[in-house]
């Protein structure tokens, strides 16, 4: 960083500021390798352990053991979901450029719909879709982005009661950027918790996370996929009454994209 040094008018010199950070460099990526070798190695016996409690839900035994083995089978499917989301977490913290290709909203608020249908149906919860912005894509990479919406969808899901609807829709700014809306009619964020809810691991609701299967890395991982995308998550939310998620990135007509890249 380099400031200009003046005298009255004139330039007379500059200043510069050098800060080595090469040190918390090399610790940031060693504890990025220490999350993702920890994740490998935990993934294969906790997989096991799950085949093995489906195994004794399959066999003939008493209730007891039934639902004990039940409660086993959802839990190690839980941390498989929590191993799997610190390793895409990872990965997206180690790229410091997301692959290059134009990505059309629309099609990705479809993939993403598709994706969330048989959970969403499951909670009697319809997924309506919009595109208040006709035409609008984004340069970035098509599976982060993609997870970044599932991700949105899903907790909208988690966190609505039966019959009430989440509504995706694409909107733009003034200045050219593009947004994708994910709104809930569900129980809301107490204000005090909007600073935090894009903390890993953190909860608002400990008891219904658990109860839902939540990890309490996704919307850790939204804000990441779009820091590298160079946008930005904004979050509205009144208590009893839903939320309404928004991604913002930098838009651009297809043919600009294409040729930026």
């Amino acid at each position: 960083m380099t400031f200009p040094l003046t005298d009255r008018l004139s330039v007379i010199g500059a200043a510069a500021f050098v800060s080595d950070v090469s040190e918390s460099r090399r610790l940031e990526s060693v504890r990025r390798d220490f999350v993702a070798n920890v994740s490998h190695e935990l993934k294969t016996p906790i997989g096991a352990l799950g085949l093995l409690a489906e195994t004794v839900l399959d066999g003939d035994v008493d209730d007891v053991t039934r639902q004990l083995a039940a409660r086993m089978v959802r839990e190690a499917d839980r941390l498989g979901h929590t191993i799997d989301d610190l390793l895409d977490l990872t990965i997206i913290e180690a790229q410091e450029t997301p692959v290059r290709e134009s990505v059309a909203l629309s099609a990705l608020l479809a993939e993403a719909s598709e994706r969330m249908e048989e959970s969403a149906e499951a909670r009697d919860i319809p997924i309506r879709i919009s595109s208040s912005a006709q035409g609008a894509a984004v340069v970035g990479d098509r599976r982060q982005l993609l997870s970044a919406v599932v991700n949105l969808v899903d907790n909208a899901v988690k966190y609505s009661e039966p019959g009430q609807p989440v509504e995706l829709d694409t909107v733009t700014r003034r200045d050219g950027s593009v947004g994708i809306v994910v709104r809930d009619h569900g129980i809301g964020i107490p204000v005090g918790d909007r600073q935090r809810i894009f903390e890993r691991f953190y909860r608002v609701d400990e008891a219904r996370s658990r109860q839902t299967g939540g990890t309490g890395l996704g919307l850790a991982i939204v804000r990441h996929i779009a820091q590298v995308h160079g946008g930005d998550v904004e979050v509205e939310s009144t208590e009893g009454e839903g939320s309404v998620f928004t991604l913002w990135f930098p838009g651009a007509q297809r043919r600009r994209l294409f040729e930026a890249s």
